[in-house]
């Protein structure tokens, strides 16, 4: 169950509690985000079809266009590898004038998480901080309530974010270790290179494309990520 991991579990089992209707009946024991996870738990096992990712991603960037022209919005994960259905949507927010350097990013994904509530799209928060956010969401003419997640990178991570929330993890895990091999360091933030063993200032990246050739690593289209 979303929320729930081996530890916790253990921990329920231990007290007798091995079903969903014992812990309907226990929810005391359960934090914020595991009672969320219980309550749509049924929904949460219901793969989500492509078309329904995209309805979602597009309703969600409507609002932030709305709020803001200069948002930066792409849905990750599986669905941007092409796949035709989903666990969750997965979104990358960006948005124009806000740069690593900067100290501070005002509001950016708290007032977009305000608006969605207010529209009703977004229905409950499991956390939400300056950076990241996980939720539950459900467009007004669908059955199933969706968990949602909205990652915000500033403008100069943008694309380092892209690759990595895209996935798969195997071929995240093959490029970081091919970026090692040839002196970089490569993660979600940035592409640096190694000087003496510590890694240099971050290269300037402006596509996909552009980490791939710095690797000198062929350049695989999402769907071609698996």
């Amino acid at each position: 169950m979303s929320g729930i991991g081996p530890v916790k579990a253990k921990e329920l089992v231990d007290q007798g509690i091995t079903t969903l209707d014992d812990l309907r009946k226990h929810e005391d024991k359960l934090t914020h985000a595991q009672k969320i996870g219980l309550k749509h738990f049924e929904d949460f096992e219901v793969k989500i079809p492509r078309a329904e990712v995209k309805e979602l991603f597009d309703s969600v960037k409507k609002v932030a266009v709305s709020l803001d022209e200069d948002y930066i919005l792409e849905v990750c994960g599986s669905y941007r590898r092409g796949a035709e259905t989903s666990g969750d949507v997965d979104i990358l927010l960006c948005h124009s004038a806000f740069k690593h350097s900067d100290k501070h990013h005002g509001d950016l994904l708290h007032r977009l998480v305000k608006k969605l509530l207010d529209e009703e799209i977004i229905t409950a928060k499991i956390s939400e901080g300056d950076t990241k956010f996980m939720g539950v969401a459900k467009l007004p003419d669908h059955k199933h309530y969706r968990r949602l997640d909205i990652r915000l990178l500033s403008v100069d991570e943008y694309y380092c974010g892209l690759l990595y929330f895209t996935g798969s993890n195997i071929f995240n895990t093959e490029m970081r270790s091919h970026a090692q091999k040839n002196g970089f360091i490569l993660n979600e933030h940035s592409l640096r290179p190694l000087e003496s063993g510590q890694p240099g200032a971050a290269l300037p990246v402006s596509s996909e494309q552009d980490i791939f050739e710095y690797l000198d690593y062929p350049y695989k289209k999402p769907e071609n990520r698996k």
